[in-house]
């Protein structure tokens, strides 16, 4: 057993660790000196006032247990949250199978978004699927993809990546038109892949609700849906 014996050139911190080493090889330790325990005086975190070691065990083990049941609270919440969301996704995947033509895609995509994800602020811009005849309104826009518009989104679009996070006033005007003032942050969600054919924005008019650190998991399934669906005419 390693000795607890201060040398004599050992700083206060040395002998110290060297104690709290001796104690955690020796958990018996106090069973065999029970003596040392009634000379043990340790202050209460709350209160201040001298409580026995067994007092301070207990309360050790008290605001540790509450720690561990606010964890598994939070794990809950996210549990049931994502089960909320895989069933939007669910439900947006029998649509989209559903569908005919890129018309009905695109209502059904719009339909879902606006029912079952409470996500009304949403557009839908399309550049890269050659001729396109679509019913055109506040929900989609086809645009050329050479359109000087676009350049701004490059990073985006190369990147492949849903993107969250405050919306730039050129973006917002670009995406949303005049009815979007009032959003403030928003997802981008590229369409296509390697070969970008869309951009598919979902606004918010909280500045927090789609913020950079939050996860895109959920958010690339629907990007992944909805550039499939598009893409099958």
């Amino acid at each position: 057993m390693t000795s607890v014996l201060p040398d004599a050139d050992a700083t206060p911190d040395d002998a110290q660790a060297r104690l709290v080493a001796y104690l955690t090889q020796d958990p018996g330790f106090f069973e065999r000196h029970p003596e040392l325990l009634e000379a043990l005086v340790l202050p209460h975190s709350r209160s201040g006032s001298a409580v026995s070691l067994i007092e301070r065990q207990v309360e050790v083990l008290r605001d540790k247990n509450q720690s561990l049941e606010a964890r598994l609270n939070s794990l809950v919440n996210v549990a049931r949250s994502n089960e909320v969301l895989v069933g939007k996704i669910h439900r947006l995947t029998r649509r989209l199978l559903a569908t005919t033509n890129r018309q009905s895609v695109i209502n059904q995509l719009r339909q879902s978004l606006t029912e079952d994800f409470q996500l009304p602020d949403s557009a839908l811009l399309l550049f890269g699927l050659g001729a396109v005849d679509l019913a055109i309104d506040r929900f989609v826009g086809v645009i050329d993809a050479k359109d000087p518009g676009l350049a701004s989104f490059e990073s985006l679009l190369s990147h492949g990546k849903p993107r969250c996070g405050p919306i730039r006033e050129a973006h917002r005007d670009f995406l949303f038109g005049s009815e979007g003032s009032h959003i403030q942050s928003a997802a981008l969600l590229p369409l296509g892949g390697a070969q970008p054919f869309g951009l598919l924005a979902i606004g918010s008019p909280s500045a927090e609700h789609f913020n950079p650190g939050m996860s895109t998991e959920f958010l690339a399934n629907i990007a992944d849906l909805a550039s499939d669906a598009l893409a099958r005419d």
